[in-house]
């Protein structure tokens, strides 16, 4: 968990809560996290932690984000989410997505166009007043990154559907923490999918 200790600027409306939805070996739990130090970096207070169930490659898990102008109380998992970001649109036939979704709930979701259509009319129709978006996030990390790994382009998504940080500054984030692991290479194939993402991803 990461916590900002300086005054944050206008910009973020307070509390915004994340849920991620994914399956083991997407990134989920990566994501989540360097979207938390993006958001102390630009001076909020920010929370970012996964929830596993069995903890084996493919199985469903949850991480969550909170967002804040003001220190944040809660440590809990997000039950009543402002944004849902699906890693894996599979998880919409076995996983309640849509939990604790409410009007104005922004959905994200991995999947081509016309799957990704069928999902959002689905979960449209499930919620009412949610917004959903689409991206083919598996086939932007294989041109950019060389393996499906659709983590850092779904934050790009994430960040151009909800506008809750800056772009830049969570790749500045990303870049950092993945280069503590990664190649130059690999972190700027990250970088690329972020940005196509935030370029590609598209309104149902």
């Amino acid at each position: 968990m990461a916590t900002a200790t300086t005054e944050a600027p206008p910009g973020v409306a307070q509390a915004t809560e994340i849920r991620w939805h994914a399956r083991g070996g997407q990134g989920a739990k990566t994501a989540s996290t360097f979207l938390a130090e993006s958001a102390v970096d630009a001076g909020f207070f920010a929370q970012g932690f996964p929830e596993y169930g069995p903890e084996r490659m493919g199985a469903p898990i949850r991480a969550f984000n909170r967002v804040s102008e003001r220190p944040i109380r809660r440590n809990t998992a997000v039950t009543e989410p402002d944004i849902v970001i699906v890693l894996d649109d599979t998880l919409l036939e076995t996983v309640d997505i849509a939990e604790g979704a409410a009007e104005g709930t922004v959905f994200i979701i991995n999947a081509t166009a016309t799957a990704g259509s069928d999902r959002a009319a689905a979960l449209s129709a499930a919620v009412h007043g949610a917004t959903c978006y689409v991206l083919d996030a598996n086939g932007i990390a294989v041109d950019e990154i060389g393996r499906p790994i659709p983590n850092t382009p779904m934050v790009g998504a994430m960040l151009k559907a909800t506008g809750v940080l800056p772009l830049d500054t969570v790749i500045q984030a990303m870049s950092y923490k993945l280069g503590k692991k990664l190649p130059p290479k690999v972190v700027a194939g990250n970088v690329a999918a972020m940005r196509r993402a935030y370029e590609e991803v598209t309104q149902i």
